[in-house]
């Protein structure tokens, strides 16, 4: 039959373990956090950039869109 000091140590070790795991998830949370908020940022001055009409991208049907002027292109 285990200690009552042994079956607190016990609880002890999960519980940090338990711990360890919620500061990665947290970690990884902030980061996603940043990146999000670095793309809502980049987005709005893009989309805050003043445009010419005639400069303005002009959809033809069968047709794909191309590049369009200031914006970021996916590697």
């Amino acid at each position: 039959m285990p200690s009552v000091m042994g079956l607190l140590e016990e609880r002890e070790r999960v519980a940090r373990q338990r711990v360890e795991v919620l500061q990665a998830q947290l970690r990884e949370a902030e980061a996603d956090w940043e990146r999000f908020v670095i793309a809502r940022e980049t987005v709005g001055q893009v989309l805050a950039e003043p445009r010419d009409r005639e400069q303005a991208p002009v959809a033809v049907p069968g047709q794909r869109p191309g590049p369009v002027p200031g914006s970021v292109v996916p590697v």
